[in-house]
């Protein structure tokens, strides 16, 4: 099968074709005039001259258009490379397929591309340097480094936008830190009374003045920090001032009315000024002191009976504070009186919760004795308005927050003497040995009663087999008694029975006198009676109350006051 004609080739014929038919023309028309062959053929040299020469000079334009646009091309592929590595790309990749002239403009173009994208990132980067120095110069920072001349790839135009990012919040906690600084500054520089003298107190407290570099919020909170010390030194001070004139207004029995008007102004002032007007009022009061040393001598006395009460001192700890006693008053012997009561009433705060954890075993143990009392009482057999039942109740209750207080007592006095190194006293003896004395007496007594009761059980058990004469009549009223004697003996077994002696818990002593009376020695206390009786291993209160229990649980069962045989028909 042919090859199908070209458009140029069927130009080209057409072109040739119109060459030959133009010469034809020439030469009829040279025929018709008569010239010569010769003249004819210099005719036809000359036209395919010019004819040639058109041609050549059309190849030679359109050479050199194809040898300019391959320069061009060329020079484009440069520059594209250039300004490609300049952005941090990949090198332009060329179409084979591409003819010279589709070449030459895709480049072109790509390369208007290449440019535009530098001119914005430089603007960009300007931009956000601009930016950026702006926060570095306020908030004293290192700049994000970009090589001076360089353009900046896509990367390194996001990392400097992170960065200004993070410049900026930094800018935002740092001023809200520096306002709030401020603030705390002023209102201790008006709390305390302080006056700005330094440079950078003025700098802080100008509120054209925002500085937000490091160094200076350092300097603010190591400033905020000399004025809370100094305000708490001032407080400190304060406190004691208003402490020893309150004691002094207490002690002379100031007016409450100018009291709380001297309060009042104090509290309109700051505390430095206070400070003065409480040195001012103490030096007032201190000349009245002296005017009245014997009255308030007597009230420090008070203050110091109050606390040796609540320690538990007895007579002898007390008599080793011997200006106590001496009648002689002065501003020496009211020193000496406050010292000791400072030092009392330090220990009273220190060991407050063993003080009033002693007060309440104490307590709980005296009604304790009271219910055990009460349950040797035979009249308590005759009440039906349900007091036995209660009474019971309530001694259960009791005998368990004793449990419990003494394991609990006993464990946090033990941690006390170990940190100590010394015993825990009360009435100037060891509470742990007070406390085991008193178990033991209680146990002596309950084993003695408990003897005494079954004998009697005995008694009364011999009389009933006794046979009497058919004529002798037997009151009734005597049979029931000793049913209810007997059924009282057993019950009576089954519970602790303290008796007067002991008392449930040792006496606070007696208020001391506040004349120069020496302290009568202190009373043997009930529990030295039975020292004589006392076993070589002391038993705990849990396993006491466990003996106590069994004991009961064996014969408690005898008794029931709603038992007819109880009462009397």
């Amino acid at each position: 099968m042919p090859r199908p004609v070209s458009e140029s080739e069927v130009l080209a014929a057409s072109l040739v074709n119109s060459v030959t038919q133009a010469l034809g023309k020439l030469q009829n028309l040279w025929d018709e005039m008569g010239i010569s062959r010769e003249s004819q053929m210099e005719r036809m040299q000359a036209a395919k001259g010019h004819i040639e020469t058109l041609l050549n000079e059309m190849i030679e334009e359109e050479s050199n258009m194809k040898e300019k646009i391959q320069n061009d091309i060329e020079m484009h592929k440069h520059q594209l490379d250039i300004l490609r590595h300049e952005l941090r790309q990949d090198p332009y990749k060329v179409d084979p397929t591409l003819t010279i002239l589709q070449l030459e403009k895709m480049l072109r173009l790509t390369l208007e591309d290449a440019h535009e994208e530098k001119n914005q990132r430089l603007t960009k980067l300007k931009q956000l340097q601009q930016e950026e120095q702006a926060l570095c110069t306020e908030l004293c920072a290192t700049p994000y480094y970009i090589p001076t001349g360089s353009i900046p790839s896509s990367l390194q135009l996001q990392e400097l936008k992170e960065h200004i990012e993070k410049l900026s919040e930094t800018k935002e906690q740092r001023q809200e830190e520096f306002v709030q600084l401020r603030e705390e500054i002023k209102q201790y520089n008006k709390e305390i009374g302080h006056i700005p003298d330094g440079t950078l107190e003025n700098e802080i407290l100008d509120e054209e003045c925002i500085c937000l570099t490091k160094k200076n919020l350092e300097d603010m909170r190591k400033l905020l920090h000399q004025l809370q010390t100094k305000k708490e030194s001032l407080t400190a001070s304060r406190a004691v001032l208003m402490k020893e004139v309150q004691l002094l207004w207490n002690r002379l029995q100031w007016p409450k009315n100018k009291c709380d008007e001297f309060l009042r102004r104090t509290s309109k002032f700051s505390i430095s000024e206070a400070i003065k007007m409480w040195e001012e009022e103490l030096l007032v009061l201190e000349e009245q002191k002296k005017e009245h040393l014997k009255e308030i001598t007597l009230k420090v006395r008070e203050e110091l009976d109050t606390y040796w009460n609540k320690c538990y001192f007895c007579g002898e700890q007390r008599a080793t504070f011997q200006p106590f006693y001496n009648d002689n008053y002065s501003e020496e012997l009211l020193s000496l009186h406050d010292e000791e009561l400072v030092k009392i009433r330090a220990v009273y705060e220190k060991n407050k919760s063993l003080y009033e954890s002693v007060q309440k075993w104490e307590a709980i143990l005296e009604r304790f004795v009271e219910l055990e009392k009460k349950s040797a009482d035979p009249s308590r057999l005759l009440n039906r308005g349900g007091s036995l039942l209660r009474d019971e109740k309530e001694r259960s209750k009791i005998q368990k927050q004793l449990l419990k207080l003494e394991e609990e007592l006993k464990r946090n006095i033990e941690n006390w003497e170990k940190e100590n190194g010394s015993s825990f006293l009360v009435n100037n003896q060891r509470f742990l040995d007070t406390m085991a004395q008193q178990l033991q007496h209680h146990k002596l007594k309950k084993d003695h009663q408990s003897k005494i009761s079954v004998k009697k059980e005995e008694f009364a058990t011999s009389r009933r087999t006794v046979k009497r004469p058919a004529e002798e009549s037997t009151p009734t009223t005597s049979k029931k008694t000793c049913k209810v004697a007997s059924s009282l003996k057993a019950f009576s077994c089954s519970n602790l029975s303290t008796g007067t002696a002991v008392g449930g818990k040792q006496p606070f002593q007696a208020k001391m006198p506040y004349k120069s009376v020496r302290p009568e020695p202190p009373r043997q206390l009930p529990l030295e009676e039975c020292k004589e009786s006392k076993p070589t291993q002391q038993p705990s209160y849990s396993d006491f109350m466990k003996e106590l229990s069994t004991k009961s649980s064996c014969t408690g069962i005898i008794f029931n006051s709603t038992l007819k045989e109880n009462f009397p028909e």
